[in-house]
């Protein structure tokens, strides 16, 4: 562990300095968890309050974090089943016969900037379209670059099908791009 994450444990785990542990908590991991979070969602607003949720959940059990693993691996699993339950609530607000994943996808166009290129919104919008294992996995591995070790402890799931999900998700983005990529 480094030196700054067993500070923040020692501090959290302290009543007297619980709060200053937050605070230092917060500013090690809010962008890292942030941008974890924004590739689920999309939009920023509900990014925000995903973040905040995560952060809440974190304080208020703590006393859960066992150590066998880093507080980041620990803080990602809630990130990812904060953004999960919002994704499904998402999912059961959708009326349009379009569905939630074309939602998502419109999301992702509507909301990069100006100068982002086509390539990279296609890549958004393929991973939207991925199933939701292999979104976790693909988006874990390939933006967060975690080894398959901690995406197993975060998704709770074996090493083996971690790859494997990998394996599929790249095969399916890469045939996205391809079949959608006009120059």
């Amino acid at each position: 562990m480094k030196i700054q994450e067993i500070e923040i444990i020692e501090m959290m785990s302290d009543e007297k300095t619980r709060e200053k542990g937050v605070r230092l908590m917060m500013d090690a991991y809010q962008s890292r968890l942030y941008w974890h979070i924004r590739r689920f969602l999309v939009d920023h607003d509900l990014s925000q309050d995903v973040l905040q949720d995560t952060f809440i959940k974190a304080y208020q059990n703590f006393h859960q974090f066992k150590q066998d693993s880093q507080l980041y691996t620990w803080l990602y699993r809630i990130a990812t089943n904060e953004s999960l339950q919002q994704l499904n609530k998402l999912k059961k607000m959708q009326q349009s016969d379009e569905g939630s994943e074309y939602h998502l996808q419109n999301l992702v166009a509507d909301n990069a900037g100006v100068e982002a290129e086509e390539i990279q919104i296609l890549l958004q919008k393929a991973i939207h379209s991925l199933p939701e294992k292999q979104k976790l996995v693909f988006t874990l591995r390939y933006y967060d670059e975690l080894p398959y070790e901690e995406i197993s402890t975060v998704l709770e799931m074996s090493v083996g099908t971690c790859k494997t999900n990998y394996h599929y998700a790249k095969q399916k983005v890469e045939a996205y791009i391809k079949e959608n990529y006009t120059e």
